[in-house]
């Protein structure tokens, strides 16, 4: 879809901050916990670290971050429209981590 200017528009699709993705998809228990997360530098999206909560994210990015002892790498799939049971927050992603051989 073209802009005014009849350039090709690159910011349209769905996006949602990244503080409120996190914790839709149940990776923290509160918004200001995944803030305090991003602000602290522990989160990378695509490869890239980022310390802004606001960051939009869209389905096909990845998100590398500390959850517990391990380090995750998931792909966004869903957005998602609000913060429901765990079931429905794993629907949102897809975990890029490879199952480790003491699990």
């Amino acid at each position: 879809m073209a802009g005014p200017s009849g350039k090709p528009n690159l910011d349209a699709g769905p996006k949602l901050r990244l503080d409120k993705w996190l914790w839709q998809a149940r990776f923290t228990k509160s918004r200001a916990l995944a803030a305090d997360l991003i602000d602290d530098g522990h989160v990378r999206v695509n490869g890239m670290p980022t310390t802004r909560p606001s960051r939009e994210i869209t389905p096909g990015d990845v998100l590398t971050f500390p959850q517990g002892r391990q380090i995750r790498v998931i792909r966004i799939v869903a957005l998602g429209y609000r913060r429901g049971p765990a079931p429905e927050a794993q629907q949102l992603y897809l975990d890029l981590d490879a199952p480790s051989p003491l699990e």
